[in-house]
């Protein structure tokens, strides 16, 4: 295996003999294989395209499978290869190209062992040029991460055909001999689809379950026994939530679904109780002490000990190896009875901290809008002196105490906008408010960074200056591939000065890196002192 897709592979190169993330050598190898048979697929079904006789499942199944390869969703040896099984069918069933295809358009496997050894000569080593090979993974990465966006819109009714044929145009580019100015173009077409598909998301999440409203959530306990629920997927905890309401248990959010609080839709399920833990890397413990039963319905799903492994359930494209699997019927619903009768007989959560302090989340771009002119009179009053975008992913380093420290070092008259599970380095610090504004504004999950461009856009507009010349340093944190969309999203808009850490991504080549240097000046954290003293400049 080669891995280096995520913010922490092995000393900054990659992942050669288990992925930090626990990812087996088989799995890694079957993810290399099932996008390689993606690229094929793409290949037949463009030019399908111009007959008329193009599959239209080939653009959700493309995003489903580029979701499952994301870092942490699944590590079910099984699904995968019932998805490279899924693969090779729908693209047998494409008319062929011509007596020229690629080797993606026509490999069949005669054995299991033939995909072990075909996904090991088509993996990311398999490009030899090293600025190719830089700008091709960047833009694979950044369709993950549309993907994984792709994928919760259209469980919501929401679909856009031009992002499926993005996706199908970026895979077929990389079987492709294009120069390195129509490869960089592409990288950055795809941060314009990915403000397009958050801008999707958006719609589909305020169209299901109203605008978030700025809240107060609880993290304490309650007497009752729960249920966790953590990952991305707010139709899930709908029905969760529907399903659980006379059951006697609480519905507790955990991670990147504590921003479902602020959703009105969830208001009348009294039994959505509060939230309970933090970002991803401290499943381990919370998942112990949670004692009840946990959903995980997207990334991230750390390898769970042998002590509570028989309390997780997966479901949608999430998946571990001996982990029970809620399926999908074919009308789009999840029976979750199992969860909830284990719950009925499990103990009550444990608390996790006394006097664990409540969390503000909900400032999403309506809210935050609906209050523009305190904001706006905040800034020329002279009280908020800068905002500063700390926004993105966690991790386990100890590198990102880092981000901690810089939100607890900032002046009181700066104001953090964030959304992700960053925010947990710092959302629980009080650092307070300016003029009733909260000084951390959590605009949600990592999808609805939007909310954090139409924020900084409708302050340019009603301050009449660029998106750069605004009070706004960026100080984002990455870890995984929907974070790499995240970043080229930005760079499409024109975003200049983005400091990015703890590190930078281990597939962007020198070469590649000098171009994003010049072209937006993006920059690698430092230290906390120089990178403050440089972000709060006038």
């Amino acid at each position: 295996m080669f891995c280096n897709q995520c913010e922490e592979t092995v000393k900054g190169t990659g992942c050669t003999v288990k992925g930090v993330c626990g990812k087996e050598d088989e799995i890694a190898v079957y993810h290399d294989l099932l996008i390689y048979l993606c690229k094929g697929i793409s290949v037949r079904n463009l030019e399908a395209m111009k007959s008329g006789k193009a599959d239209p499942k080939v653009g959700l199944f493309l995003a489903d499978a580029l979701f499952a390869t994301l870092t942490n969703v699944n590590f079910d040896k099984a699904r995968f290869i019932d998805l490279i099984n899924q693969a090779i069918t729908m693209r047998d069933a494409l008319p062929p190209t011509g007596t020229d295809e690629p080797d993606a358009c026509t490999w069949k496997p005669a054995s299991e062992n033939d995909l072990i050894m075909k996904g090991k000569a088509v993996g990311l080593l398999a490009t030899e040029n090293e600025d190719v090979r830089s700008l091709q993974s960047t833009l694979i990465y950044g369709m993950k991460g549309i993907a994984a966006y792709y994928t919760h819109a259209e469980i919501l009714g929401r679909t856009d055909p031009a992002i499926e044929a993005f996706l199908q145009k970026g895979l077929a580019s990389t079987l492709q001999d294009l120069s390195v100015d129509e490869m960089v173009g592409l990288v950055l077409e795809c941060g314009e689809y990915g403000v397009k598909v958050l801008a999707l998301l958006d719609a589909a999440n305020t169209g299901a379950y109203g605008k978030p409203e700025i809240k107060s959530v609880k993290t304490t306990v309650g007497s009752r026994p729960g249920i966790l629920i953590t990952g991305h997927d707010l139709k899930d905890l709908e029905m969760l939530l529907e399903q659980s309401q006379d059951a006697g248990v609480d519905i507790y959010t955990h991670g990147e679904m504590l921003p479902a609080h602020a959703y009105p839709a969830f208001k009348k399920y009294t039994h959505l109780y509060a939230n309970y833990g933090g970002s991803w890397p401290h499943q381990k413990e919370e998942f112990e002490s949670f004692n009840g039963p946990v959903l995980v319905t997207t990334n991230c799903i750390v390898p769970p000990k042998d002590s509570y492994k028989e309390r997780i359930f997966t479901t949608g494209l999430t998946g571990y190896p001996g982990v029970a699997h809620i399926r999908t019927r074919d009308d789009g619903t999840k029976d979750f009875s199992s969860l909830i009768e284990m719950a009925k007989s499990s103990k009550p959560p444990e608390l996790l901290r006394e006097n664990s302090p409540d969390l503000i989340t909900g400032c999403a771009h309506d809210a935050v809008l609906a209050i523009a002119g305190t904001v706006i009179d905040a800034v020329k009053n002279g009280d908020i002196k800068k905002f500063i975008v700390m926004a993105g992913c966690d991790g386990r380093r100890k590198s990102r105490e880092y981000y901690t420290q810089f939100a607890e070092a900032l002046p009181k008259d700066t104001v953090i906008l964030t959304a992700g599970c960053a925010k947990y380095r710092y959302n629980s610090l009080g650092l307070g408010t300016i003029g009733g504004i909260p000084r951390v504004l959590d605009a949600g999950q990592c999808n609805d960074c939007y909310s954090l461009v139409v924020i900084a856009q409708a302050l340019a507009e009603a301050f009449g200056v660029g998106i750069n010349d605004l009070p706004i340093a960026y100080n984002i944190s990455w870890y995984e591939q929907k974070a790499v969309l995240v970043l080229l999203a930005l760079l499409s808009l024109g975003i200049k000065d983005i400091t990015l850490g703890p590190t930078l991504p281990a597939f962007i080549s020198p070469a590649v890196l000098d171009v994003l240097v010049k072209n937006f000046d993006l920059k690698s954290n430092t230290t906390v002192e120089d990178d403050m003293a440089r972000m709060l400049k006038a």
